[in-house]
């Protein structure tokens, strides 16, 4: 089966958040099971090289204001398919946002060629390959069904929301310049409160709706979660799944991973104990026996790191010490260097971003902490089950859907996996962070704890399965 996948990021190549991590596994799951995968994909400047090593398979004189070309390319193991249009996305910096912060002010220019070219290739742009079906990814990438219902296509488009708080809501007069017809904006397809949204018109106009967690995909149905789509969603309930992500685990792997000083396993925990002075070294946290919980997050209210602001007087007051790497929300960014600065030893923080690091903190912490107001899925979750760090997260989306709550039945059971909280308050995660620091002190009970998160089915074998299935119901 050929299929194409519509993404604005995809890993290692660009990356700004867990799409990139999907976009960059799913293709390779899909490989051994019958699924060639090429992915369509912006050619930032991050991916002039790959460009420079390509090869020309479709040209366009004028894509929304300037030339562009399809370059094919195979690296790392996956089939790119590259978007070169300079005018659009050759600029510095972040992939989305300008120098000020907000949205590049052509972002519907952008992300509008890219579903068109998505849509071109549907209908057989390219001379030697065309897919039978096309999986579009957030609202980047919304336009695909579009266009090709605009073309009377009968190409089949899965239509799959990693996060649908990102909706790319615009004016309808930018209608005009995407080549759309005005007949687009309408409830139906895109119009949403007299703005048009290219994820409503991908989610009214794809075959299929997928989402990255069962508990996400019945949240979505809800005015709670569904962010002003909850209505589409409910309309749309029998063709909605929620299919769980996984991760890939050749690169998060305790065991080979080489971005750690010391490599261990479910039998040799106690190695992680190098990693523990290495992590505690690096965030100049005091060496001690109390646990150390880390933070690989964007700083936002959606991840819930303003409760952790509120409540960290008494959380580093119980014991803990907190290891902290994210960016985001000025206020929380100046909220946690303050924080380390006034518990000296018992609170890092680094701002920004480094995957290396990110390695050493799920290696070397002994819990992460992800109080998420919603979480579609979740993926450090995930990283922490393997590297036996003990997920301590909101009762919300994938978090609900991948960690079993350490309450007394579920250890009597020998299932438990984590700590799990709910409702999602600040008092909720000081009482969370307790009963971890509680369950801490029974070294038996927590080393037990540690091995089952580590024997966790959480790689992409029963997921990819699942969407293959999905995949060939709409192709047979």
């Amino acid at each position: 089966m050929n299929i194409l996948f519509v993404a604005s990021e995809c890993a290692p190549f660009i990356k700004t958040g867990g799409l990139a991590d999907v976009i960059g596994a799913v293709p390779k799951a899909l490989k051994p099971l019958g699924g060639n995968v090429r992915i369509l994909l912006p050619a930032y400047p991050a991916l002039s090289g790959e460009v420079a090593k390509g090869t020309e398979v479709a040209a366009f004189d004028d894509l929304h204001g300037g030339p562009a070309r399809v370059m094919a390319v195979t690296a790392r193991g996956l089939d790119l398919l590259l978007l070169d249009a300079p005018h659009l996305f050759d600029r510095p910096g972040n992939i989305y946002l300008d120098h000020a912060g907000g949205d590049w002010h052509d972002n519907h220019l952008r992300f509008g060629a890219l579903s068109f070219v998505g849509a071109q290739i549907a209908l057989g742009l390219i001379p030697d390959w065309q897919p039978d079906l096309v999986n579009a990814h957030d609202w980047q990438a919304g336009l695909v069904p579009a266009y090709l219902h605009a073309a009377g296509s009968q190409v089949p488009t899965v239509m799959t929301i990693h996060n649908i708080a990102f909706q790319g809501i615009y004016d309808p007069d930018h209608l005009d310049g995407l080549n759309l017809p005005r007949d687009m904006f309408t409830v139906d397809k895109g119009e949403y409160y007299g703005r048009f949204s290219f994820l409503k018109a991908g989610l009214m106009l794809a075959t299929k709706i997928t989402t990255v967690s069962p508990t996400y995909a019945h949240e979505l149905m809800s005015p709670e979660f569904g962010m002003g789509l909850d209505g589409v969603m409910r309309a749309r309930r029998a063709d909605l799944s929620g299919i769980i992500n996984g991760i890939d685990l050749d690169v998060w792997d305790p065991e080979t991973d080489d971005t750690i000083p010391q490599v261990f396993t479910a039998k040799t925990l106690t190695k992680k104990a190098k990693n523990k002075a290495a992590l505690e070294e690096r965030f100049n946290l005091d060496p001690s026996d109390s646990p150390i919980f880390c933070i690989i997050s964007r700083l936002t209210t959606q991840k819930g790191l303003d409760l952790l602001l509120d409540r960290l007087p008494n959380i580093v007051n119980q014991g803990a010490r907190l290891a902290i790497l994210g960016t985001g929300d000025k206020g929380m960014e100046h909220g946690f260097a303050d924080a380390a600065n006034r518990y000296t030893g018992k609170v890092g923080t680094i701002i920004g971003y480094d995957e290396q690091l990110s390695h050493l903190m799920q290696a070397g912490s002994d819990a992460i902490l992800i109080p998420s107001r919603f979480e579609p899925c979740g993926l450090t979750q995930l990283y922490g089950l393997r590297y036996g760090t003990i997920p301590v997260v909101a009762r919300t989306g994938g978090l609900a859907d991948t960690i079993i709550d350490a309450n007394l039945a579920a250890i009597d059971a020998d299932v438990a996996t984590g700590i799990q909280f709910h409702p999602v308050t600040a008092i909720g995660l000081e009482q969370a962070v307790a009963r971890t620091m509680a369950l801490y002190q029974q070294p038996k009970v927590w080393a037990a704890m540690q091995r089952r998160a580590m024997r966790q089915p959480v790689g992409w074998d029963a997921s990819a399965a699942a969407y293959l299935a999905l995949f060939q119901s709409l192709t047979d």
